[in-house]
Order: C-alpha cells, then sequence, then structure tokens
C-alpha cells in the first residue's frame, strides 16, 4: 500500500479569538489559500481572518484523518486549545515551518 499524506490542523486568527479546523492533502497550498481567502464573507475561515497555522497532524489514511477531523470538530473550545497547548504551547503561527 502506497503512503499518502493527510492533514488536519487548527487555524486561528490573529487575535487567537477563532479556531477552524480542517483537513486537506496539501497543507502548504491549503495554508496559502486561507491566506488568499482572509476578510472573504463566503467562508467562514476567511470571515474570520482563520489563515494562522496553530496544529497540524498527519495520517496516512484519508478514513483516519476523517474521523480524526470530525472528532475535534465536536470538541468545544477548550479541548481544542488543550490539543494545540500539547505541541505549541505558544501558539505560534507555523505557517512558515510547513513550507
Amino acid at each position: 500500500m502506497r503512503d499518502h499524506n493527510y492533514f488536519v490542523y487548527i487555524t486561528t486568527n490573529p487575535q487567537r479569538t477563532v479556531l477552524y479546523v480542517g483537513i486537506t492533502n496539501d497543507l502548504v497550498r491549503r495554508m496559502s489559500e486561507h491566506y488568499t481567502n482572509r476578510g472573504k464573507p463566503t467562508t467562514f475561515a476567511g470571515r474570520y481572518y482563520c489563515y494562522n497555522l496553530v496544529y497540524w497532524e498527519r495520517h496516512s489514511q484519508i478514513e483516519h484523518a476523517i474521523d480524526r477531523e470530525k472528532q475535534i470538530k465536536r470538541w468545544g473550545r477548550y479541548k481544542k486549545e488543550w490539543l494545540i497547548n500539547e505541541t505549541n504551547p505558544q501558539w505560534i503561527f507555523l505557517n512558515n515551518e510547513i513550507e
């Protein structure tokens, strides 16, 4: 079986007040899209300027990534913050680290 890359990620706005959970097979491209769409009212991430990456995890099977995204989306903010704090306690914007 061939390895694939699927990423579950969390972005936030510059003030770190809004969280967006997503999934993609190309994290660099997707972060670029979030940045390009900032301020656009047609999408949640765009409307709330959620283009700063604060958490991501890689999966090799799409089914696992989809299940994980759904799981995290069901969590409240407190649990999402806990997840981010486990690997990124300063909430450093990781966009430049994935390029």
